[in-house]
């Protein structure tokens, strides 16, 4: 197999692409990724809190066996971890593709 040699001006103009390329792409900043912190933080505090006060709510006007607050506030913790687990993964994936919207 014959490696293919590149004349230096090639070289260098697609050195130049790949500056060009950084310079106009500004990375992320520290305040996106407290950004994705905190939305990660209320995707999985929002349905936990509502699953402890609709557990209340349950507990009060339909008693069982079992604690509705304890199954509930379960419930919300793994809605919450989906929930999160999604938006993840979507973020991961625009920023792989180089696809930011913001």
């Amino acid at each position: 197999m014959s490696q293919q040699r590149r004349s230096p001006e090639d070289e260098i103009g697609r050195r130049a692409q790949r500056m060009k390329k950084s310079r106009e792409s500004a990375g992320m900043s520290p305040l996106r990724g407290l950004g994705a912190f905190g939305m990660i933080g209320w995707s999985v505090a929002v349905p936990t809190v509502g699953g402890a006060f609709l557990g209340l709510w349950l507990d009060r006007n339909m008693p069982q066996d079992f604690s509705w607050v304890l199954a509930l506030i379960l419930g919300g913790v793994t809605l919450g971890g989906f929930i999160a687990w999604g938006w993840i993964s979507k973020e991961s994936r625009e920023e792989e593709n180089g696809h930011d919207d913001r």
